[in-house]
């Protein structure tokens, strides 16, 4: 991702990114709290609302929000494409060297924006919020533990929540990050994937006072989804026939064993033209052999396409000491004085 254009006057230390979905009734008081929190912090910043395509009046009163303060600026998708298409258009206008996003629903305090940017300054690329206390029902609340529970042992990143929409950025963090489909959740996987450092923080949840949940049985099916995407896109980007020669030895493995098998009966005279068995061996064989062939198609494709600042991240110095001239420098004293003669 490009560092944002910088037409839009001097940039701010921080920005926060606020996607918003049919909230009317929330944008009030989101705005009051989210001036609010960002004042708390004592430095300049910019609010970006990416309206979701809202069709409840959102829009028009977002945009008077945005004629009243030139510190919010106010994007409007044409529809609704969902929470990763609004968090990239948000990632591509930031200016701040700090990012921060938020849902607009409310339910996290935006109280709690000071806490996030002092965990930057101390060192974190990515502060994650971790809603320990949920206002929240069953329904929502169960799948989710177990998505985090999922997600935390195929990935590697010991983050107890990773739907939390709460999270702040390091700008060159977002930057190095594509979001895409339903990534949103999985930021940190990714920022992990690049080395970023991640830690946790725990948001003051509140219960939802208007609108309703977007949360549904679909998004969950469609996480896991994208759990497998994911984890092909880092861990297995640049090596994708480690990828699908799992399921190529899950399927391979078991049919060259029938196949073996039934070697061993036609050779002792038996029929085994008509056994299903048969038939089995060969579609596990067939099946195994196709995994394996994607899995090296897919390997010459990676070779052909992927760049070298792909798989790997450098990080700029926190801080640098001014270089010593070496005109500047006390020239060394003559020998003859360092050994006592004249």
């Amino acid at each position: 991702m490009q560092p944002p254009s910088a037409d839009r006057g001097p940039a701010p230390e921080i920005t926060v990114v606020v996607p918003v979905y049919n909230e009317v009734g929330s944008i009030p008081e989101l705005y009051r709290q989210l001036t609010a929190g960002c004042a708390a912090v004592g430095r300049s910043y910019e609010i970006l609302v990416i309206d979701d395509g809202s069709r409840d009046g959102s829009a028009d009163l977002l945009d008077e929000i945005a004629e009243a303060d030139p510190r919010v600026e106010v994007l409007h998708f044409r529809r609704n494409f969902g929470k990763s298409p609004a968090l990239a258009a948000g990632f591509e206008r930031a200016r701040g060297e700090i990012v921060l996003t938020l849902d607009g629903d409310l339910q996290d305090d935006p109280a709690m924006i000071p806490d996030f940017v002092r965990k930057i300054d101390e060192g974190a690329d990515l502060v994650s919020g971790y809603k320990q206390r949920r206002h929240d029902p069953l329904g929502k609340t169960l799948p989710s533990k177990f998505f985090n529970a999922v997600v935390r042992r195929v990935s590697g990143i010991k983050l107890r929540d990773f739907n939390c929409g709460f999270k702040a950025y390091r700008a060159e963090c977002v930057r190095e990050l594509s979001v895409y489909g339903g990534f949103h959740r999985f930021l940190p996987v990714l920022a992990g994937d690049r080395g970023f450092r991640i830690e946790e923080l725990v948001v003051n949840h509140r219960p939802r006072q208007h609108g309703v949940s977007k949360y549904g049985l679909r998004r969950l099916i469609d996480g896991f989804l994208d759990l497998l995407t994911v984890l092909l896109v880092t861990r297995f980007r640049s090596r994708p026939l480690h990828f699908f020669s799992v399921p190529a030895g899950l399927l391979g493995v078991p049919g060259l064993a029938i196949l073996l098998y039934m070697t061993v009966l036609w050779a002792q005279d038996e029929a085994i033209g008509t056994r299903p068995l048969l038939t089995l061996g060969v579609l596990l064989m067939i099946t195994g052999i196709h995994f394996l062939g994607l899995g090296l198609l897919a390997e010459l494709l990676v070779r052909t396409t992927l760049r070298s600042t792909e798989i790997y991240s450098i990080r700029a110095p926190r801080a640098r000491r001014p270089a010593t001239s070496a005109a500047a420098a006390p020239a060394p004293a003559p020998v003859a004085a360092q050994e006592g003669h004249p």
